[in-house]
């Protein structure tokens, strides 16, 4: 998942607020209180679980001019080889005034930076890309003659995504490890490694809801992500409904003849009735535990299940706790569970626990016309397994606090961030020693790092965020702790973990489902807050810039904070409008 940093500035009437981090409870009584004497308040919201999601609301007295800006930082993660970000632009009118800057600051260099056409050929020349060794900018400023639909149209072509995709020199197979003022980020994503077979089922969802569109293009996606097996890979199709059906009881290979096979099997669903997960999860995983069982699975291979639903149970076992539980209780340490939850009525939540707690990862897929290519690129980004039980080590004793260090695979295309604290008085360089599996032999790699490595590059440029170490590490421990938290055991071992995000979220200014962003003004007067919202809100963002991965934006006065379905694991888009006077540039 991303998450943000925020802080967050207000103007009113010449009178400036600044943002303070509190605890959830106070931020929400000092709420209360200014709305209780009409005063002037808002809200920042993040999602009940987790970190992804903001939403926005500002509330304006009569006659008062007001200018605000919201500044974030998240964390870009690789997919598909390349960091990606997307700007949702849909002002809904022609702008006096538009103006899109991304500055992307990278000290591994800058291997390619790609901007696709998403505005239909609408913009001759724009936007700009200027690109350099290891900086580049983006512009996108279009006229409002380059903005008409046509010569002579009052309607924009401004309404859709900016996106930005890029990636970075990767010489090192041990990875890039930065390190900057007691802390260290480690990124890991090597190539040129041969794939790891795969043991693959795959658990689709056929109840009654899937009927129509989300079924057509379920179907289109699996006939294309079968033909993208390769030979050495073994695979099922478990399909369920208030009834659990599979293709093959036991595992194949995928050869042209069994794919074809499985494609028409796939052709001829026709969804109806209810909806048995549990029965259909502990099916698959008993065709993966008989197959090892036997000694028909590649000890060297890697085995996956990926779900798609589209709903809660609503036959057969429908507690969702019970059903992690048998899942837990029977599925083996070497299966990973990803779970594809299609459309808005699934529960989200339930997919990511079930998901976390069995070495994967849930995605939600957002139910439309795109449906097809949503889940082709998330079964792309688990397609090809390069690297199983990747261990890091760093063999020193002023080394501590280091985030998640063990991983059960290692996708191509994709990376592991590590991150950490150092004492720099007692050490002069970091070494990172990494073991790992591929489908060849055992792997240990080694790297070094030097303390001073980054801090003159950091320095030359006003764009580069000198604390991004620092930020990193905070965002990815507290994501941890929250994933903890939600599967925590006892009431008391919840509460000893909220305790401890609780303090690193006020120590580090980040909004969490515990904590809310007071707004106050120099007297101290207590004005806005951020605070959980209902579950599965989505967030507004805006522009940025990169550094090392770690993405700065704002939303200045000119971006409508109205929220704006994302992709799950980015917090992204912005609705930008016009500005009088010029506003200030987005970074």
């Amino acid at each position: 998942p991303t998450g943000c940093l925020l802080s967050f500035s207000r103007t009113v009437d010449g009178t400036t607020f600044t943002s303070s981090i509190k605890e959830k409870t106070v931020a929400r009584a000092l709420y209360a209180q200014a709305r209780a004497k009409d005063k002037l308040a808002g809200l920042v919201r993040s999602s009940a679980l987790d970190m992804e999601n903001f939403q926005t609301e500002v509330n304006i007295l009569p006659g008062a001019k007001v200018q605000f800006e919201l500044h974030y930082q998240e964390a870009k993660w690789r997919k598909l080889g390349s960091y990606e970000h997307r700007l949702h632009l849909q002002p809904g009118r022609l702008a006096r005034h538009l103006e899109v800057d991304v500055w992307i600051i990278e000290p591994q260099g800058i291997r390619f930076v790609h901007v696709p056409d998403t505005f239909e050929g609408h913009f001759d020349g724009v936007p700009v890309i200027s690109k350099g060794h290891q900086k580049a900018h983006i512009s996108f400023r279009p006229t409002v003659a380059q903005q008409r639909k046509c010569s002579k149209c009052s309607e924009t072509a401004v309404d859709g995504e900016l996106v930005v995709m890029y990636d970075v020199h990767r010489e090192k197979k041990a990875g890039e490890l930065e390190v900057f003022n007691g802390y260290f980020v480690h990124f890991f994503a090597p190539e040129n490694l041969h794939p790891i077979p795969k043991n693959i089922l795959f658990v689709i969802d056929v109840s009654g809801s899937m009927w129509g569109v989300k079924m057509k293009q379920t179907v289109e996606a699996m006939k294309t992500i079968l033909d993208d097996l390769r030979e050495e890979d073994q695979f099922s199709v478990v399909d369920f409904n208030q009834n659990v059906r599979t293709w093959k009881n036991d595992l194949v290979s995928a050869t042209k003849t069994q794919t074809a096979d499985a494609k028409k099997y796939i052709e001829k669903i026709h969804p109806s009735g209810g909806t048995n997960i549990n029965e259909a999860l502990l099916r698959a995983i008993f065709i993966l535990n008989e197959a090892n069982n036997l000694g028909l699975l590649d000890p060297n291979s890697v085995s996956l299940i990926i779900l798609v639903s589209d709903g809660d149970p609503t036959v057969g076992e429908l507690k969702l706790s019970n059903i992690q539980k048998n899942v837990k209780q029977n599925i083996q340490d070497n299966v990973s569970l990803f779970s594809l939850g299609m459309g808005f009525d699934v529960d989200y939540d339930f997919l990511k626990r079930l998901s976390n707690e069995n070495r994967g990862i849930a995605q939600r897929i957002y139910g439309n016309q795109d449906t097809a290519s949503q889940l082709k690129k998330f079964y792309n980004q688990v397609s090809t397994p390069l690297l199983r039980n990747v261990q890091f080590n760093y063999p020193h004793s002023s080394v501590t606090d280091v985030t998640q260090n063990s991983f059960h695979n290692y996708f191509g295309g994709s990376e592991i961030v590590v991150a950490g604290k150092f004492d720099p008085d007692k050490l002069e360089k970091i070494q990172s020693i990494i073991t790992a599996t591929s489908a060849n032999t055992e792997l240990v790699l080694e790297t070094l790092a030097q303390m001073d490595d980054l801090e003159d590059f950091l320095s030359k440029d006003k764009h580069a965020d000198p604390d991004f170490t620092r930020k990193l590490w905070a965002y990815l421990t507290i994501n941890q702790l929250l994933a903890e938290r939600s599967l925590a055991p006892t009431a008391a071992a919840k509460k000893k973990i909220t305790r401890s995000i609780l303090q690193m979220s006020l120590d580090h200014h980040i909004v969490t489902p515990l904590t809310a962003m007071v707004i106050e003004n120099n007297a101290g007067d207590e004005r806005m807050l951020a605070d959980s919202p209902p579950p599965d809100q989505s967030c507004c963002s805006g522009a940025l810039y990169y550094g090392s991965k770690v993405a700065p934006g704002s939303i200045p006065s000119w971006a409508n904070p109205s929220p704006a379905p994302l992709v799950p694991m980015r917090a992204e888009g912005a609705q930008v409008l016009e500005s009088t006077p010029p506003p200030h540039v987005m970074r």
